[in-house]
């Protein structure tokens, strides 16, 4: 399958990302080789995004096919995501 059919089977695409679901991914990007885990409300103080607008945003996130791997972690004070580049 070549990448093309993979990203539309996949769902979302760097395209059809909303402008927050495009910062929040470019968060991730820049800080996923230094940190592995993130909390909602820290990503959210970052972007100037409360927590429910980065877990909402992070839906699209973990479907689509992009360069990190986001996985929903924990529900502590704020929900922890697992994000492996």
């Amino acid at each position: 399958m070549s990448a093309t059919a993979r990203q539309q089977a996949s769902g979302a695409t760097q395209s059809t990302l909303t402008d927050k679901q495009r910062a929040i991914l470019e968060y991730l990007r820049e800080h996923a080789d230094s940190r592995t885990y993130f909390k909602s409300r820290l990503i959210g103080e970052e972007l100037g995004m409360s927590a429910k607008e980065v877990g909402t945003n992070m839906a699209p996130l973990q479907e689509g096919d992009f360069d990190v791997d986001i996985e929903k972690w924990g529900y502590s004070s704020s929900t922890t995501w697992m994000v492996t580049a």
